[in-house]
């Protein structure tokens, strides 16, 4: 029976599939191989198994990681002052940078036994969030020599020479490292790059030694101007033969210290008006040895598998890490704005604008740094997350820009005007730099998750797919005829279970005893299912040709990535004891995920080419909107939590009313805490109906009392207050342009 099906119904489909499907290039199975698969398996599976996500360990910091956070990072912020850093000196001060030297604030990822802190993502993440909410431009300093470069890439694939010299100095702040990869025709296309490397014999250290002639012209690399080693992504030939047969060699991934002949460096890049050091940098005809490639000479060639499992730092800790700590402060501040601010003798967060704003925030703040901890609880387990740090980057930055706009349409005015006090504006000029770097979102929303995840997460495509590649006929047919028909058993498996819980409206779908939060597991469960069946759908009738739909991998991406952040806040609702005051915020986030997947999976379906399909798909998962936005009384809860004091209210910000604070933020707090404290008083007053002083006269309030509403009124009018400047303070800011000599003008 094998063997005839094997026969005529595996071969001709095998010779199809072999026609439909293109050949993965170099670069893409690179890219494939790259990382693993976790918690998006699951969701990706149809049928995901909830007992895996609660196993998986709650993150905390160690002893050792908390006294850091005590003292380094408060001492780091209190030095900080991110007005002055932006719009004066363009730079740290420099006791700053010995600070961060001092402490070994760029040895986080480095291992005790070369000389650096050895913390864990977890703590990596809650110290960058935490600067973060204090200077952007502090926070990327802090973070780039602990993501994608020359540190992480020499842990993960140095030799042991490379790690015993270049990581404990790297570790103490000897050497200051930048990683260039983005040069002006290869951005998020790494396989476009020009830059070159040609391997030659030339002079080292007063000898003829066999290493690489490089010229390179790369742009927005930070820390480029003040680096001391460059990691450098460059494509290597071999001309001449000189180390094999191939010639053209591939991305290779090489240390370049910026004090060798040929290197320039030291001017400077203006990201978005946020001072941290970026700029381009040049080689012309630099020479290295050859055991300057990263790994030695054996990783020749393999530098864009090494780019890309060293991506998951920057993805998934360092701007997951900034932008959680915009949504929190913008969550934090304009809750206690809204409770601050009056218009029409009524605090503004009672106003129902105000309130669909507030709510909002409230629950993207809880689920979004809920999915921080997964993943950082992910990569603490020692994983490469490809998929998930993708997800985490376009995610956590694309909420990072919708949750500034919703705190500054709020804030109006005072966001607007800029100075030392506007807490906001800083954050807001950097929402560009985190959509943007390490991976635009587009591409990394359109190509990425999906692209590489519905091969990666989904349980046989990609055994397809390597069956597919198998030069050996035979072989071939084999390996395709166990993971064919193992995908269609899955198929089968998955339509009926679609099938039956979109009849069902997911009710009995499985689901842990959850308490009241079960129903959203089920939900979830539901949609799981109708996800991998369009998934196979696709897969069926798009082939290859799916790479190319983007906007439908677009979408297909946006789905998976909200099952894993909504997965997240369920575990962090249950991690943190199924508290019910939080239980508002968890419903909201649910209910916004959940009419988001289904309206994804309806454009999809509505937008897939084969009509046949869309059809029957339609039929098996009725993807119609049954789920609806959060509605009013929800909204107004969820408002509420940010609008009155709580412990909930400080785990949705992440105890931002204490520690590191941006200019403005601490009048803000104190206020906030004295408008909360003064209003008995107050309510005391309006139902009067008198002024204070009326108040005081006639014996309501006491001298005492009065003196506290003055000191409360004071906090408010400095909250409420702008910067302004007189004509001398602005020129100081911008100064006019040195007036030119007249030889100088008659030279022009």
């Amino acid at each position: 029976m094998t063997s005839f099906r094997k026969r005529f119904v595996t071969k001709p489909i095998h010779a199809w599939a072999k026609g439909v499907l293109p050949a993965l290039s170099e670069t893409e199975s690179e890219a494939l191989n790259a990382g693993e698969v976790w918690w998006e398996a699951e969701l990706f599976s149809g049928n995901p198994d909830w007992s895996k996500l609660h196993a998986i360990k709650k993150p905390t910091l160690s002893p050792e990681e908390q006294a850091f956070f005590d003292g380094p990072v408060q001492d780091l912020c209190d030095m900080i002052d991110d007005w002055k850093i932006n719009q004066e000196t363009a730079d740290l001060p420099p006791e700053v940078w010995q600070f961060l030297r001092d402490h070994k604030f760029f040895g986080m990822i480095i291992p005790k036994s070369h000389g650096g802190l050895a913390f864990s993502a977890f703590a990596h993440s809650e110290i960058v969030r935490f600067i973060s909410t204090r200077s952007v431009a502090a926070a990327v300093t802090v973070m780039v020599p602990n993501s994608l470069g020359p540190g992480e890439l020499l842990h993960q694939f140095g030799t042991d020479d490379q790690k015993d010299y270049w990581l404990p100095r790297l570790a103490d702040g000897r050497e200051l490292p930048a990683f260039g990869l983005t040069s002006a025709e290869a951005g998020s296309d790494a396989g476009a790059m020009v830059d070159d490397g040609v391997i030659c014999n030339g002079q080292w250290k007063g000898e003829e030694v066999l290493g690489i002639r490089l010229n390179w012209a790369k742009r927005y690399i930070t820390l480029s101007p003040v680096c001391t080693v460059l990691g450098l992504a460059f494509k290597l030939r071999d001309p001449d033969g000189l180390i094999g047969e191939t010639q053209d060699i591939g991305i290779t991934c090489a240390l370049v210290p910026t004090d060798l002949d040929g290197v320039e460096t030291g001017r400077r890049h203006i990201p978005s008006s946020t001072m941290f050091m970026n700029g381009p940098t040049t080689g012309k005809d630099v020479f290295i040895p050859l055991d300057h490639i990263i790994g030695g000479p054996e990783y020749a060639g393999k530098g864009w598998m090494m780019l890309m499992s060293a991506l998951a730092a920057g993805r998934g800790i360092s701007l997951p890490s900034m932008g959680c700590a915009a949504i929190a402060l913008s969550a934090h501040t304009t809750g206690a704005y809204a409770r601050i601010r009056q218009q029409f003798n009524l605090p503004i967060g009672k106003f129902g604008g105000i309130q669909s704003r507030l709510g909002g925030l409230a629950a993207d703040a809880y689920a979004m740094d809920a999915a921080r901890h997964l993943t950082c609880a992910g990569l603490d387990e020692g994983r490469a997350l490809s998929v998930i740090s993708a997800i985490m980057k376009a995610h956590a930055t694309y909420k990072m820009r919708s949750a500034i706009n919703d705190a500054m349409d709020v804030h109006s005015g005072k966001a607007v005007i800029d100075g030392p006090s506007n807490y906001l504006l800083p954050l807001y000029r950097a929402v560009p730099i985190g959509i943007t770097v390490e991976g635009a979102n587009i591409v990394t929303r359109s190509l990425i998750i999906f692209g590489q995840g519905s091969i990666r997460a989904h349980p046989h495509m990609l055994d397809n797919m390597l069956a597919l590649q198998e030069k050996d006929p035979d072989k071939s047919l084999e390996m395709f005829d166990k993971s064919l028909w193992a995908h269609v058993g899955h198929t089968t498996k998955t339509l009926f279970r679609a099938w039956g819980r979109a009849l069902t409206g997911g009710r009995f779908a499985p689901a842990p005893d959850a308490g009241k939060a079960t129903p959203i597991y089920r939900q979830l469960s539901r949609w799981s299912a109708a996800y991998a069946l369009t998934a196979d759908f696709l897969f069926l009738t798009l082939g290859g040709a799916l790479k190319r739909e983007e906007m439908i991998s677009g979408r297909m991406g946006d789905i998976l990535s909200e099952m894993y952040i909504l997965s997240a806040a369920l575990k962090r609702w249950d991690d943190e004891g199924r508290q019910d005051a939080d239980l508002p915020v968890l419903q909201y986030a649910a209910q916004n995920a959940l009419h988001n997947i289904q309206s994804a999976l309806d454009s999809v379906i509505a937008n897939l080419p084969a009509r046949w399909a869309a059809v029957v798909l339609r039929m098996l998962t009725l993807p119609g909107a049954t789920t609806r936005k959060p509605d009013d009384r929800l909204t107004v809860q969820c408002s509420d939590l940010l609008y009155e004091p709580s412990a909930t209210r400080d785990r949705i910000t992440g105890d931002l009313h204490k520690g590191c604070q941006r200019n403005g933020v601490d009048v803000l707090n104190s206020c906030y805490a004295k408008v909360v404290e003064m209003a008995p008083v107050m309510k005391r007053l309006r139902d009067a109906g008198k002024t204070p002083q009326q108040a005081l006269t006639a014996g309501i309030l006491s001298d005492a009392e009065l003196s506290e509403i003055h000191a409360m009124q004071t906090l408010v009018d400095q909250v409420v207050a702008v910067d302004d400047y007189t004509p001398d303070e602005l020129a100081a800011l911008f100064p006019a342009p040195e007036p030119k000599h007249p030889t100088q003008e008659a030279a022009e």
